[in-house]
């Protein structure tokens, strides 16, 4: 359960990661693409962190 959890949020990670890039340079939305970004990494550390505290 735990290596499941772990995939999934490193695959969605580089999903939102990648439309942040976009978001950043292709429309030039900066404030955009950095909350985005912070987003995306809560996406990977919070899962994780949840699991590991609970199991």
């Amino acid at each position: 359960m735990n290596i499941i959890i772990l995939l999934l949020s490193i695959w969605i990670f580089f999903k939102t990661t990648s439309y942040g890039v976009f978001e950043y340079q292709e429309n030039n939305n900066k404030l955009g693409g950095v909350i985005v970004f912070i987003l995306s990494s809560i996406s990977l550390i919070l899962p994780n962190a949840v699991i590991f505290i609970y199991y």
